[in-house]
């Protein structure tokens, strides 16, 4: 049994979804843990390409029951057009189960978001206009709908009345936007209430229940480590914690349950949305990156930022969250480079950092310090095994892992389940030997790897 975090080591879009849904096939319970409809996985299963919000990635899974935890942040609407998806693909939802303890995005929140963020001009965040930092801006204000709430007629009708009216203030007042109609929003959130009843449920107690019958558990985060709202590159970050301690919080557990920290980062680093990027390539190469990554978002389309690996930023997602191990993720995007790059350092006017700096002035002033690798210039994509990749490619691999000073487990060459290595079976122990930090292999026994997901 193993109690197992999944985290994404830069800035979101990593691959999360990809990796989840493998790990998923040897979980009994899959848990979200954080963020809302801002954020989105993207699993491709045959011929078939599933794009989640918030959903767990292990609903594909018939045996595989799926939480959203109190961390989360819940549109019922978007959550309602994901259900029926699902259903019009024959993909069962009855192992779905919802916290009465996470918050509802409202209407306002949407119309606040959007509104803000317009006002900020050149200061924008680059947010999704969801509602998510209002949504949870009124969960620690205090005056936030919960779950509970919403399936609570007496209790919904009797919060809104008065919240709606104050949100008319705000919306009036300082953004001009028409008022919203209190009998009109109650009405349609009531019809949501009743469609998704049937899955609530205490998702704390759920979860501790299974951590006492040694059930494999895997808590899936939404965005990325540097878009944490306390250790991200602040303002440029989401409203949460993404990170691996984030997932006790949103799922209601302690940290001695958790047994394992697994790392999704890309053999190249993206940025969605506003903020400093050191690596970020201009021109003709990051358009290739994006290009042959399909590097467009899940959740708004928006086309992300491309740039080099950042092994400053690595290195300091695996302290922030006690890594055991790595996924890398789209290594297959970099197989027609002759060279590729990777930061190992920065210069901050004038003076060599490697370490990733708290201040986002000085990380806007940061230089990058390159190391330059050869590249393969052969497809990977048929790889399914260490032994099967280019030389320069393993040796890519291999300096990541230096860098990062953690193994790498999996590495993902394509967006389809089979195009992956497992490096280490998320159960049973190592197929293969690890890539260790310092590039060499790694032999355990089977049952008895560290760095194994779901090792015993």
């Amino acid at each position: 049994m193993a109690n197992v975090i999944v985290i994404g080591a830069q800035w979101g879009d990593e691959g999360k979804g990809k990796i989840t849904d493998l790990l998923s096939k040897s979980a009994d319970i899959v848990v979200r843990y954080q963020g809302g409809v801002n954020a989105g996985h993207t699993v491709v299963v045959q011929d078939q390409t599933f794009k989640l919000h918030l959903i767990p990635s292990g609903i594909l899974y018939e045996d595989t029951e799926c939480i959203i935890g109190s961390g989360t942040v819940i549109d019922p609407q978007v959550l309602i057009e994901e259900l029926d998806q699902l259903a019009a693909l024959n993909i069962s939802t009855e192992n779905l189960m919802i916290s009465q303890m996470a918050h509802v995005t409202m209407p306002y929140h949407r119309l606040i978001d959007q509104a803000s963020e317009q006002k900020r001009g050149k200061r924008k965040i680059g947010t999704t206009g969801r509602g998510i930092g209002p949504t949870y801006a009124d969960k620690s204000e205090r005056t936030g709908v919960r779950i509970i709430d919403l399936v609570n007629a007496n209790n919904l009708h009797e919060q809104l009345e008065w919240t709606i009216n104050y949100k008319n203030v705000i919306l009036e007042k300082l953004y001009d936007i028409p008022p919203l109609d209190p009998h009109e929003v109650i009405q349609e959130y009531m019809g949501y209430a009743e469609r998704l009843r049937p899955h609530v449920v205490d998702s704390s107690l759920k979860i501790y229940e299974g951590i006492k019958k040694k059930r494999n558990i895997l808590f899936e985060g939404a965005q990325g480590t540097l878009l944490d709202l306390d250790h991200g590159t602040y303002p440029y970050v989401t409203s949460s914690n993404p990170v691996a301690g984030g997932a006790c919080i949103g799922a209601g557990i302690g940290p001695t349950m958790i047994d394992r920290v697994i790392g999704v980062a890309k053999a190249y680093t993206t940025r969605v949305g506003e903020g400093p990027f050191p690596t970020e390539l201009d021109g003709d190469l990051g358009e290739q990156l994006c290009d042959r990554g399909s590097e467009f978002g899940t959740t708004t389309g928006r086309r992300r930022r491309c740039g080099w690996f950042d092994a400053v930023i690595g290195r300091y997602a695996v302290r922030i969250n006690g890594m055991d191990c790595l996924a890398i993720t789209k290594l297959d995007v970099l197989d027609t480079l002759a060279e590729i790059k990777v930061c190992v350092a920065y210069n901050i006017d004038g003076v060599h950092c490697e370490e990733f700096p708290s201040s986002s002035l000085r990380f806007a002033r940061c230089e990058p310090i390159y190391e330059t690798l050869p590249g393969w210039r052969q497809s990977t994509a048929q790889c399914r095994s260490l032994e099967d990749l280019p030389k320069a490619a393993l040796d890519y691999l291999k300096f990541l892992a230096e860098l990062m000073e953690v193994p790498i487990a999996i590495v993902s060459l394509g967006a389809s389940r089979d195009q992956t290595i497992i490096v280490e079976d998320p159960i049973h122990g190592p197929k293969r030997a690890l890539l260790d930090a310092n590039g060499a292999p790694v032999n355990h026994q089977p049952h008895d790897s560290p760095h194994s997901p779901f090792a015993n």
